[in-house]
């Protein structure tokens, strides 16, 4: 097997903590540092090991195969670019480079957008890749049958209703997000439809040739990881078999279950997949279908596809220490 040799840049939030996680358990990668800058020299208990953060500026990047950066959104790029100076593949969690984020590498390129199951073969030869937003995952996947086959009816608006635990809201302290204050709880929050996963979602449907606007709402749930979007679509024609799209395009995916069900968080949390289900809308002028996508925060929507893209850029097999 393989030993290659992995960093994880900014390790002490929610995210970092999960990568470290996977790759400890990885069987052919190695984890040879983690960095948390206000933790520096704290140590944190990863499997069956202890491991000790330093310094962002202390990493030894240049004897890293590849590094994870799970630094802030606009503090990442500067690293992810000096990561790939010392000769390492990159795997970005942040913002940064995403689609509609503006970013761009020192050179002018685009970092290939690590939604797995749509640009395997972009992810498999790339340096650097922009890993995904969590609610994005769970949206786009949901909507990418609708949209590569044009079934989307056209300038039609898309509500999308997500509620995500806790642990998305990072781990920072915050008073808001005290257990006392959120326990025995709902609520919606960034209404008006401006939360900053919209740009990534709205730059990539028109990429790939959608006509619509999504209203995005996102709610807090008041659980420590998982995320459930319900989203409303109406179709150019009815469709026989709802799940007929899905099944078409997603059929062989490993890490994309299709239900007849409507999923609940259970199926998914500590798994690498997106459990999705479709439904026809009774009562509605033009055919309509609801689309139920759930998927844990902090693997697929984060960790587990950074690791996803990860073990393709190394030439790894893609589900290598990743639950399905």
């Amino acid at each position: 097997m393989h030993n290659l040799s992995v960093g994880v840049l900014g390790a002490s939030g929610y995210a970092g903590r999960e990568l470290c996680q996977l790759v400890e358990a990885h069987p052919s990668l190695h984890l040879i540092f983690a960095t948390a800058h206000g933790q520096r020299g704290q140590s944190l208990r990863i499997g069956k090991k202890n491991l000790t953060f330093v310094a962002t500026e202390d990493a030894p990047l240049d004897q890293a195969d590849l590094i994870f950066s799970a630094l802030p959104h606009g503090a990442s790029l500067e690293w992810v670019e000096r990561a790939r100076a010392a000769g390492a593949k990159v795997v970005d969690l942040s913002s940064d480079l995403r689609p509609g984020n503006n970013g761009h590498l020192a050179d002018g390129a685009c970092a290939p957008y690590g939604l797995t199951e749509l640009y395997r073969d972009k992810v498999r030869g790339a340096d650097i890749v922009a890993n995904p937003g969590c609610y994005p995952t769970a949206i786009l996947l949901a909507l990418h049958p609708l949209v590569e086959k044009k079934l989307l009816e056209p300038q039609s608006t898309i509500p999308v209703s997500a509620a995500s635990g806790v642990t998305g809201a990072g781990f920072t302290p915050r008073p808001d997000l005290l257990f006392a204050e959120i326990s025995e709880d709902f609520r919606a929050y960034g209404v008006g439809n401006n939360h900053r996963h919209l740009l990534e979602m709205n730059a990539e449907l028109k990429i790939r040739g959608a006509e619509n606007d999504l209203v995005f709402t996102p709610h807090l749930l008041p659980v420590a990881r998982g995320i459930l979007a319900t989203i409303v679509v109406r179709l150019t024609h009815d469709l026989d078999d709802p799940l007929g799209p899905w099944r078409e395009t997603f059929g062989e995916e490993p890490f994309i279950q299709l239900t007849e069900t409507t999923p609940a968080l259970r199926d998914v949390v500590r798994t690498n997949s997106v459990r999705i289900s479709v439904a026809k809308a009774a009562n509605t002028t033009a055919p309509t279908l609801i689309i139920t996508s759930a998927m844990d925060n902090l693997t697929k929507g984060a960790a587990g596809q950074a690791l996803q893209n990860a073990n393709l850029m190394l030439g790894l097999e893609e589900q290598l220490g990743l639950a399905a």
